[in-house]
């Protein structure tokens, strides 16, 4: 039975869900491979999937005195979760948009319903906030207690949730697949599987090939080995962070239509499309128990045009 610890008030969402996220999945892309699926999506209605447990840890340890900052795009899932959460907890946040107020999204208007101050960065702002305390000059009314949190909620602390995803699961696959954007996810999973198996991760952006070094500084900096039984594949973007392609979506309407469950385009809607091909190419063996791992972002879909061909969409 799996039992997860919720971080926050959660009025009438239940935290038990007796093994029941983890569920086979019967789809043609996949022929007669041995897949699986981690429903995190299902976790929370708000706060879900990697956003669920790479908050769980960190949550756990913030006071109520003390302003979390943080960091991410107009649509950010991660600032969507971390918002909730937030104001849950009765805790005060200030969250730094890439961008600028022209661009207003269903997100941002979420964060501000939750009491979460909203600035903005210019790109070349948004990238230097990825060096050490660079955010305090963005935020210089902050306290000195403030807490930064980090893209994507990447702090070492995150892969403690998800590697308790793992300990949650009712076996050990083979091999669990997930898509990556900060690398935390991949490395929680790699905590979790403790070198059994392997782990492959499928970037959603190009120019990927830094998350090497940011996977073993996560793990380090966690008190975890080196682990290298992982594969990053930094080719299945479809053109670049939040693109699509016809054949992606191609691969998310079938999935969606012979299985019932969700996809985003960003993440989840690569991971399958990802995942398929490796299926057709051999690399997923004979015999192979593969496991998906539903990352959530569903909020994401208001922001995708409902004329896109993309399931789901309603933006």
């Amino acid at each position: 039975m799996n039992s997860v610890t919720l971080p926050f008030s959660a009025s009438g969402v239940s935290a038990d869900f007796s093994g029941g996220l983890c569920q086979p999945v019967q789809c043609s892309l996949f022929g007669q491979a041995d897949v699986w699926i981690q429903r995190d999506d299902l976790l929370h209605p708000l706060v879900s999937g990697n956003k669920f447990r790479k908050l769980q840890y960190p949550l756990a340890q913030f006071s109520s005195g003390a302003e979390v900052i943080s960091m991410g795009g107009p649509w950010s899932n991660h600032l969507h979760a971390l918002g909730y959460a937030l104001q849950q907890k009765g805790i005060p946040g200030t969250v730094l948009i890439r961008g600028g107020a022209w661009q207003q999204t269903a997100m941002q208007e979420d964060l501000r319903h939750w009491g979460i101050r909203i600035q903005y960065a210019d790109r070349e702002t948004y990238r230097r906030l990825r060096e050490p305390d660079y955010w305090r000059q963005c935020v210089p009314d902050a306290a000195e207690q403030a807490i930064w949190l980090p893209e994507g909620g990447s702090d070492p602390a995150a892969l403690h949730g998800v590697a308790q995803m793992v300990r949650e699961l009712p076996f050990v696959p083979d091999t669990i697949a997930t898509a990556v954007g900060t690398g935390a996810t991949l490395a929680g999973l790699l905590a979790g599987m403790a070198g059994r198996g392997r782990v492959i991760g499928i970037a959603a952006f190009q120019g990927a090939d830094y998350l090497h070094q940011e996977i073993a500084r996560l793990l380090q900096a966690a008190g975890y080995p080196a682990y290298q039984n992982y594969q990053l594949l930094t080719d299945a973007h479809h053109g670049g962070f939040a693109r699509m392609t016809p054949a992606l979506i191609a691969d998310a309407q079938r999935f969606v239509s012979e299985t019932g469950i969700p996809l985003e385009p960003v993440y989840t809607g690569k991971l399958v499309s990802a995942v398929a091909a490796l299926v057709r190419q051999g690399t997923i063996r004979a015999g192979e128990c593969l496991l998906l791992l539903h990352t959530g972002g569903l909020q994401g879909l208001r922001g995708i045009a409902s004329d896109s061909g993309w399931p789901g969409a309603t933006g």
